[in-house]
């Protein structure tokens, strides 16, 4: 009797296993479907929108900025207070600085030193010979 439980069991498992496999797969089928028609229906609202000739007019005024014929449009470019606009930041310095040596050529010294220097690796029980930051200030 043992025997068959456990044949049983060894042909149930799979089955079963698969059978879960299908019900997860044909659930995620489901969701992507559902999401589908709700992108089509938005699309299709849209579309009937389109066909409106007063949506149109008012996209065009919009977006586009066309008048009828006979109309004066006036644009407005800067509506905001003087309050709100931003004002002009001054200058951090007057006097230009001059630097000794050219920046590129410093930075491509500092990078080949980095690249050729020697890899320290610290052995274990020795202490750090930096000391440690000291609260008084230096004289």
């Amino acid at each position: 009797m043992l025997g068959l439980v456990v044949l049983g069991t060894f042909v149930l498992v799979p089955t079963v296993g698969t059978y879960m496999d299908q019900r997860q797969q044909i659930q995620a089928l489901k969701s992507a479907v559902a999401l589908s028609q709700s992108q089509v229906a938005d699309l299709q609202a849209q579309r009937e929108r389109w066909s409106d000739p007063a949506y149109i007019t008012t996209q065009a005024r919009e977006r586009l900025y066309y008048t009828m014929p006979g109309e004066v449009v006036y644009l407005i470019d800067d509506d905001l207070p003087a309050s709100t606009a931003l004002q002009e930041q001054p200058d951090v310095s007057e006097d230009v600085g001059q630097t000794r040596t050219d920046w590129m050529s410093q930075f491509m010294r500092s990078l080949t030193s980095a690249g050729a220097a020697q890899v320290v690796v610290p052995t274990v029980g020795v202490p750090d010979p930096t000391p440690a930051p000291d609260s008084t200030p230096a004289p």
